[in-house]
């Protein structure tokens, strides 16, 4: 199949991802430094923060779910706030209170830590649906209503939530609620790191932690500046389909209780042009969009119980059964 089907027409104004790059590898190598031996985590992490979207990191404890949102605070000049969520957690310690101001008789509102461009929810799924539900508006909308007044978020702004998972932890935790995981662009997992890694890390970790010695690297600015370009990156009428395909087999499959909501679609072709760009190209491909399948939909599934097949599983097999498209 012809390239010239991907790139667009003469009309198509080319985005130029050239000058983009070197921020987003400049962040990935300052990850790098803390995270080993996790490449695709690492990228699918920036593909996030590029597309405007949110990340859900799910994994057993210990394997560097919260030292990776750190990584990438500490990387980005920006503001970052974190967030323990515990049972007790009340939705107004995250996105601020009206405290009354007795000299000046009138009402002050102090801002909670949402008012971040980057918020760390640590273990989530510990604190209450009710609690959980004030990240609602803040992540899909940006903006936070306190008291009917509306605030806006400032830009970029990203939830990290890290969890781990619901089946080996029940005491205590609540699992999150449908509408607050499709409000999640994608979900990765961690992993245990290979031998090699795991051998580099305890001598990388022996006198310091990497993370006190990661500094800035871009600015939010350079960020925007990468968030606009990478909007104008082109996707083909075929591959948008495509994306429609695959959201839409989600929802006829026997396999699966639950399928992909339409954000699902939006979200699975943002974020494809922001792993594109990563690639080099201000164009998207079929393979970009096999490659984010499982981290943007399959946290949004719900498996038939009859079957007990993982909703991961069932994403790959759509993937090999949808056909791939051939022409624009």
């Amino acid at each position: 199949m012809s390239l010239d089907t991907w790139v667009g027409g003469p009309a198509d104004s080319p985005v130029g991802v050239s000058g983009l790059l070197a921020p987003a590898h400049r962040v990935r190598s300052a990850i790098e430094t803390v995270i080993t031996g996790k490449p695709e985590v690492i990228r699918i992490t920036l593909t996030v923060l590029l597309a405007e979207g949110h990340l859900l990191i799910e994994d057993v404890p210990g394997v560097g779910k919260t030292m990776l949102a750190k990584a990438l605070g500490r990387a980005v000049d920006c503001t970052v706030s974190r967030v323990q969520f515990t049972p007790d957690l009340l939705p107004s310690d995250i996105t601020g209170v009206s405290v009354y101001h007795q000299q000046r008789r009138e009402f002050e509102f102090r801002p909670g830590p949402v008012f971040a461009n980057i918020v760390l929810g640590d273990e989530i799924n510990r604190a209450s649906p009710k609690t959980q539900s004030a990240l609602l508006e803040c992540m899909e909308e940006g903006q936070v209503s306190v008291d009917g007044v509306t605030r806006r978020l400032a830009r970029p702004f990203m939830v990290i939530a890290t969890q781990n998972p619901v089946d080996t932890e029940v005491e205590g935790t609540y699992p999150l609620p449908e509408a607050q995981r499709d409000r999640f662009m994608a979900r990765v997992s961690m992993g245990y790191p290979d031998p090699r890694a795991e051998l580099a890390m305890i001598d990388a970790h022996a006198a310091h932690s990497p993370l006190d010695q990661l500094t800035p690297v871009t600015t939010v600015a350079e960020v925007n500046a990468m968030i606009e370009r990478i909007r104008r990156i082109y996707v083909a009428p075929a591959i948008k389909r495509y994306a429609l395909d695959l959201v839409t087999a989600t929802r006829t499959t026997p396999a699966l209780s639950l399928g992909a909501s339409p954000r699902a679609t939006l979200h699975l072709v943002r974020a494809a042009r922001a792993y594109a760009a990563l690639d080099g190209r201000d164009y998207v491909l079929p393979d970009d969009i096999q490659a984010l399948a499982v981290p943007v939909l399959a946290h949004r599934l719900l498996p038939n119980p009859a079957l007990h097949r993982p909703p991961a599983e069932v994403v790959n097999e759509l993937v090999a059964q949808v056909p791939i498209p051939t022409h624009s």
